[in-house]
Parts: C-alpha cells; sequence; structure tokens
C-alpha cells in the first residue's frame, strides 16, 4: 500500500477496468495489433486555447491553427505534471468567397483572383459533329470582349 509509480497505476486501469477509457483502449489494441493508442497520440496534455471569434471551442467544428508545445510533461516517482501545449487560431487566408466569378459564358469564365486580377478560364471543349475551329475560335473572342468590357473604364 506505499506510494506507486503512475506508469503503473495506468497499466493496471488500462488493462483491468470496465471504465469505456479502459474497454476502448483494449478495442483498439486487440482491432490493430498494438499495445495501447497510436504512437503520435498526446494522452494527457494542459491546452490553453486562443480563438479568433468563439470564446469556447465548439464541439464538431474544425478550427485551423498553430498548436504548440510550451513544456514537456514531467514524470517522477512520485508526481506527475502533463504536458503544457498552446493552440492559437489563425485567421482565414480567404475572406468571402475564394476567386469570385466576375463572367460566365459559353465558352470562357473570369475569375477574379485574391491580388484582384482578372483570370481567364476555358470551359470543356466539346467537339461534336458541327463543331468548327473558325466559330468556337469566334465565340472566345466575342466573349472575352464582353468579359472585358465590364471591367475596363470608359
Amino acid at each position: 500500500y506505499g506510494p506507486r509509480l503512475a506508469g503503473e497505476i495506468l497499466h493496471n486501469y488500462l488493462n483491468n477496468s470496465n471504465e469505456p477509457l479502459a474497454v476502448a483502449f483494449r478495442e483498439h489494441a486487440a482491432e490493430d495489433g498494438h499495445h495501447g493508442w497510436h504512437p503520435n497520440t498526446e494522452f494527457g496534455v494542459d491546452l490553453k486555447t486562443l480563438l479568433c471569434n468563439d470564446r469556447t471551442m465548439v464541439p464538431g467544428k474544425e478550427y485551423h491553427g498553430i498548436l504548440r508545445l510550451d513544456q514537456e510533461a514531467e514524470v517522477d516517482e512520485y508526481r506527475c505534471h502533463d504536458a503544457h501545449c498552446t493552440f492559437k487560431e489563425t485567421a482565414p487566408l480567404w475572406v468571402g468567397k475564394r476567386n469570385p466569378r466576375i463572367f460566365n459564358g459559353r465558352f470562357i469564365t473570369m475569375t477574379q483572383q485574391h491580388d484582384g486580377q482578372p483570370r481567364l478560364n476555358f470551359k470543356r471543349l466539346e467537339m461534336g459533329a458541327d463543331f468548327s475551329v473558325e466559330k468556337y475560335a469566334l465565340g472566345v473572342y466575342n466573349e472575352i470582349c464582353v468579359a472585358l468590357e465590364g471591367l475596363v473604364e470608359k
């Protein structure tokens, strides 16, 4: 009944307990042929979150950001301190729709890049029985003229 190592207590708990965590641990080990969780899984950490909009994390919502290990776990014979991490949510790169369409024609579309520059995109070329190179080229030319008309100030 004297002091025991935390690893020994945890080992006994995971292998002998009927608690959901221990049962899941044993099922995962049996399925994958591993002993325990995935090797890159951190079992217990203190996590500080710095979020842009939410006050606390919302279950099921994905957050994009940076996770940093501030302090490694301290484990000795009589005490254990979990690792300390900080998660900082980063602002999304694109505010609004990415590359919005300026023009949508039969042969081409024109989108606006994040730097404001227009970009021409050709639609899939359908070469049926009545396909004509001249008609196609003239159609593309006419659509480019219409698309650029809206961008050029008079």
